[in-house]
């Protein structure tokens, strides 16, 4: 994943740019993408952390975050791997551009999870990066969360990662 800095050390990490390349091709699902024109653009982009301009061509894939992470990590997350809809351009881009707490101007939820992979609780997050850097700060506090996700709060959709020490 592609991470971009905050002020308190913690990094929103947009998809990497390898698995965005089979996104592209196929999503977690299964399914193969199917690019369109987002004629109106603000589309919340996880490849570049920022939302789209009109005109642009997206895709809506299936991802499984927790699932790639455990991939990783060793971890089994069992019943809390789920995968839901992420935006993404629909080729390669030059991803996130350095904003360190993307999409921060709307209420969101940061869901935090163990080594194991399992949700350890989450927090509700008001509008502003200096809320974001104390729930990250809060978060990761607890010697037991080993990540975090960031998710909207209306359909509960992934927007990017958090994890400890970046």
């Amino acid at each position: 994943m592609t991470t971009v800095s905050g002020t308190t050390g913690y990094s929103a990490r947009a998809i990497a740019p390898a698995v965005l390349a089979r996104l592209r091709e196929r999503d977690d699902a299964g399914r193969p993408a199917a690019p369109y024109t987002d004629e109106e653009g603000g589309a919340p982009l996880r490849c570049c952390l920022r939302r789209s301009e009109p005109g642009e061509r997206i895709a809506l894939v299936s991802y499984a975050p927790l699932r790639r992470w455990a991939a990783e990590t060793g971890a089994a997350p069992g019943a809390y791997d789920e995968q839901g809809p992420v935006f993404i351009h629909a080729r390669e881009c030059a991803g996130p551009a350095g904003e360190s707490r993307p999409f921060s101007n709307a209420h969101r939820v940061v869901r935090r999870y163990g080594a194991d992979g399992r949700i350890l609780g989450g927090r509700l997050v008001g509008e502003g990066a200096a809320r974001f850097d104390a729930a990250f700060a809060e978060a990761f506090d607890d010697p037991a969360v080993a990540l975090v996700h960031v998710r909207a709060v209306e359909y509960g959709c992934f927007l990017y990662e958090v994890r400890r020490g970046q």
